[in-house]
């Protein structure tokens, strides 16, 4: 079974003359217990391109030491990554597979560098004897073992780690590394062993995100589409471990480069994003199911906190906490098994492809500034239209699904202006800013038409139990309120929305 721990450490640039500095000075630190010396022998595995050290991901078998067993490191910020870790075995650990599937989709995971090191380790405590860091001296002998160069296959150094101990400040190893400076050391070029070992016995790799600027309206809505790609591989691991607002932000992912394919019909050749865009539509329900389940639950759960006391009758906390638990483990075992299917797994090779030969159409070599404009201005006349249609309406079910249409035209024209962001500048920013405003309202109104399909269902199953159902009554009639509070504040907000518009019409 796996488990993780968040990883924050610090290297640096070390030699075999190397010697660490009287750490015992470091503010907050009592002692400086010196472990001794322990030999660990690593074996890191990726595809044979290297999918994974692209990414910065580093999966490895390692033996000696207190943690032998299966890591896979997955970056987080600089610095920092989380570490999951499985039981030592001869193959690679079902979950640890799965967590890296969607780089490596069907290649073959194959050891790629073995790395042994000596590891002089020191261990710094405070008063209360408590671990705070543990600070080694590392002597590294790296071999490739896979795709090295004619140059060499075999390299050495010596470094300095620091790493945090668990639920420790990360300002502490502030204070580590300017006495470490202080004593001469500076910080390491590379982040990690992995990457340094690749450096230094294989060719010279192109760095992440190295490329031309964008020129060409082209340019521009193709590293938008990039962007959200990169997004939906690098949020699958975090989906499918649970955690908080990766649903949520791989959604998005997938609904912005949906966006930008009928946004940009005259860009990217309608006839190849079509059949993608269906692809992601798909994709996008099958995550709203965990997703819906999730907002619907803290929606319901915070109007419950919000009533008096006394105006909660009946096993209402209990009868909610039942029904929020079933939907909730339902959904995630639905998207384990979106993410574990063939056709998430074909998706994605899609949208490689797509990337690898762009369908560009003649319009795409137009400058930003002509065709980008365009673009968002036609799905802000779009969202325009739907707005006026929905308040024409009377209030009802009818209306309610105008304005959820009305809902999803404003997340399509904030994306539009997202994309064109980069190239206009302020004009689409301030833009941005007022649909996301529209968006909000509108989002809000139907949030509270789902809560209240779901509370008059908690209702019925209270009432059949033989339980009140007056504080599901109650929670509904709020629910009526905040949606005829949206109604009442759109006119408003789309007005402000509009005024940005016709402003950034002019600007362009």
């Amino acid at each position: 079974m796996a488990d993780s721990k968040r990883e924050i450490e610090r290297k640096y640039e070390a030699t075999d003359a190397t010697r660490l500095p009287d750490l015992s000075r470091v503010a907050g630190v009592s002692a400086v217990d010196h472990l001794g010396v322990s030999e660990l022998d690593a074996v890191y595995y990726d595809t044979e391109d290297l999918r994974l050290a692209a990414d910065s991901l580093t999966l490895r078998r390692r033996t000696g030491g207190t943690d032998a067993g299966w890591h896979l490191k997955l970056p987080v910020a600089t610095g920092v990554r989380d570490e999951i870790r499985a039981p030592l075995s001869d193959t690679l650990p079902p979950e640890l597979a799965a967590l890296i599937r969607s780089r490596v989709r069907d290649a073959p995971v194959v050891p790629v560098v073995r790395l042994r090191s000596a590891r002089d380790v020191h261990h710094l405590t405070g008063p209360d004897g408590a671990l705070l860091a543990e600070v080694s001296v590392d002597r590294v002998r790296a071999e490739r073992l896979r795709g090295g160069s004619a140059r060499t296959t075999r390299t050495a150094w010596t470094e300095i780690e620091a790493e945090l101990a668990d639920d420790g400040d990360p300002a502490f190893l502030d204070a580590v590394e300017r006495r470490l400076r202080k004593a001469g050391v500076r910080p390491s070029a590379s982040p990690s062993k992995l990457a340094r070992a690749l450096a230094e016995t294989g060719p010279k790799r192109k760095p992440a995100g190295e490329g031309s600027r964008p020129r060409t309206a082209g340019d521009h809505v193709l590293a938008y589409v990039r962007h959200q790609i990169t997004a939906i591989v690098a949020l699958d691991p975090a989906v499918r471990r649970g955690l908080p607002d990766s649903v949520h932000r791989m959604r998005v992912a997938t609904r912005r480069l949906r966006s930008a394919f009928r946004t940009h019909r005259k860009i990217l050749d309608p006839t190849v994003t079509g059949p993608v865009a269906e692809e992601l539509k798909w994709l996008a329900a099958e995550l709203g199911t965990d997703r819906d389940q999730e907002v619907l639950d803290g929606r319901l759960r915070a109007r419950l906190e919000e009533l008096p006391h006394t105006l909660v009758l009946g096993p209402v906390r209990g009868r909610l906490r039942i029904w929020s638990v079933a939907g909730r483990t339902g959904s995630r075992l639905r998207t384990a098994a979106v993410l574990d299917g063939s056709r998430y797994l074909t998706l994605l090779g899609t949208l490689d492809a797509l990337l690898a030969e762009p369908p560009l159409l003649a319009a795409a070599a137009k400058p930003p500034g002509k065709a980008l404009p365009r673009a968002v201005h036609k799905d802000h006349r779009r969202l325009a239209h739907r707005i006026a249609h929905a308040l024409e309406l009377p209030p009802g079910p009818e209306r309610d699904i105008a304005l959820h249409e009305a809902r999803k035209a404003a997340k399509r024209a904030r994306y539009a202006a997202e994309a064109a962001r980069p190239a206009l500048g302020k004009p689409a920013r301030k833009s941005v800013q007022r649909l996301k405003a529209v968006q909000g309202v509108l989002g809000d109104h139907q949030d509270s038409v789902v809560a209240r399909e779901a509370l008059r269902a908690l209702a019925v199953q209270a009432q059949l139990s033989g339980e009140p159902s007056f504080t599901w009554g109650l929670l509904y009639g709020r629910e009526e309120r905040t949606a005829a509070a949206r109604e009442r504040e759109l006119p408003g907000v789309w007005a402000a929305a509009a005024r940005a518009e016709i402003r950034a019409a002019r600007e362009s």
